[in-house]
């Protein structure tokens, strides 16, 4: 006669049962929840779809992939930095400068100090009917509205940012495409001789796609370049002569800094050299070191011939840098000389980091050919 199992052992079999089943019921619930899924995904993607051929239409032409559930008609690729009224439409003005031939922008990054000397550079572009957009560094814009053409300008605020800084976040080109130049300045400029319009048409006349306007050698304080200089009996020059061996700057010389080459504090661009800078400016280098001696690679076309620095119509450097204190000529405290000191050593380890950028870029890069070697 056989003995039925101990009760412990019942117990231990069933619990093992139970767990198999449990296990069965878990993967058959997520077998389930799988299929419902797909199930749920395939019928929003055919809504997705209905719709989308709704908007495409039957057009021939295949749209980009960015705009392509959008009618081409719809497509806005460009915008600009003029101000529009919330209402009456139609007083708005056409925003085209007196003789109608050139639409233009003056950006500069500002601070309060110099206001007074932002005051007159900024009339002598509105004036023309070009576009203003002021970058403020210190925070302060409160202390501008009351200049009458204050709500005339656009303005931008980011605390202890330079000009490239803001350049690259907010002059795209896509942006930028409605202006046919691009001022962007220094705040430090003195220009009672200086003339955006004529400056312009010189531009335009001589073929130039990157310029600056020349620095008056009496009354600048702070020239760094001879190729800047002021040459009196020209109207533009594009390159310079000095037999010093550390310069031997000849007709022979094909690139900075005897030719092709304008200094980083007054650059004017072309609505196509822009397109090319602006990709050249590095997202995080905002002290732009470096870019001077690589902007003809943007002139589109021969350096020796599309940079150039225009004579007739010059300004004064006045070497105030005030982003990050006073001048150093000034009185100032222990604190502000300090932080230019800071600045500075920051601008020349930016300067390092873009020489090798574009060195690893050259390097890797097999297809790019360099226009400006022989």
């Amino acid at each position: 006669m056989k003995h039925p199992p101990p009760p412990r052992r019942c117990g231990v079999v069933a619990a093992v049962v139970a767990l198999v089943l449990l296990a069965c019921l878990q993967i058959q619930y997520h077998h389930l929840k799988v299929d419902l899924g797909k199930a749920g995904f395939a019928s929003a993607t055919q809504d997705n779809s209905n719709r989308n051929r709704i908007h495409l239409g039957t057009s021939s032409k295949p749209a980009t992939a960015t705009t392509n559930s959008l009618p081409r008609g719809i497509v806005e690729r460009h915008s600009d930095m003029y101000l529009r009224p919330l209402w009456d439409d139609s007083a708005a003005t056409t925003h085209k400068n007196k003789n109608g031939d050139h639409n233009a922008l003056l950006a500069m990054a500002v601070g309060i100090s110099q206001i007074k000397n932002v005051d007159t550079m900024a009339r002598k572009f509105l004036k023309e009917n070009y576009a203003v957009m002021l970058f403020h560094y210190d925070g302060n814009v409160d202390g501008w509205h009351h200049l009458e053409w204050s709500d005339k300008a656009i303005h931008i605020l980011a605390h202890n940012q330079t000009k490239w800084w803001f350049a690259k976040r907010f002059l795209h080109p896509d942006v930028m495409a409605i202006y046919d130049f691009i001022f962007l300045w220094d705040e430090d400029l003195g220009v009672e001789n200086f003339n955006p319009r004529r400056y312009l048409d010189i531009m335009v006349s001589e073929g130039l796609e990157i310029t600056q306007p020349a620095l008056d050698p009496d009354l600048s304080t702070d020239i760094h370049h001879r190729i800047t200089i002021r040459n009196k009996i020209t109207k533009v020059h594009r390159r310079i002569y000095d037999n010093r061996p550390s310069m031997n700057c000849s007709d022979e010389s094909k690139g900075p800094p005897c030719t092709g080459w304008v200094e980083g504090m007054a650059p004017v661009f072309s609505r196509t050299a822009w397109k090319c800078v602006w990709h050249l400016i590095q997202n995080d280098l905002i002290h732009g070191w470096g870019l001077d001696m690589k902007l003809g690679y943007c002139a589109q076309g021969d350096r020796t011939e599309k940079v150039g620095v225009i004579d007739s119509e010059y300004v004064v450097h006045q070497g105030i840098p005030s982003l990050g204190g006073p001048s150093l000529s000034s009185k100032t405290p222990r604190r502000s000389l300090d932080l230019r000191t800071h600045i500075r050593r920051q601008s020349s380890a930016e300067l390092e980091k873009f020489k090798e950028r574009w060195d690893r870029a050259v390097r890797e890069d097999e297809g790019w050919r360099d226009p400006f070697e022989s």
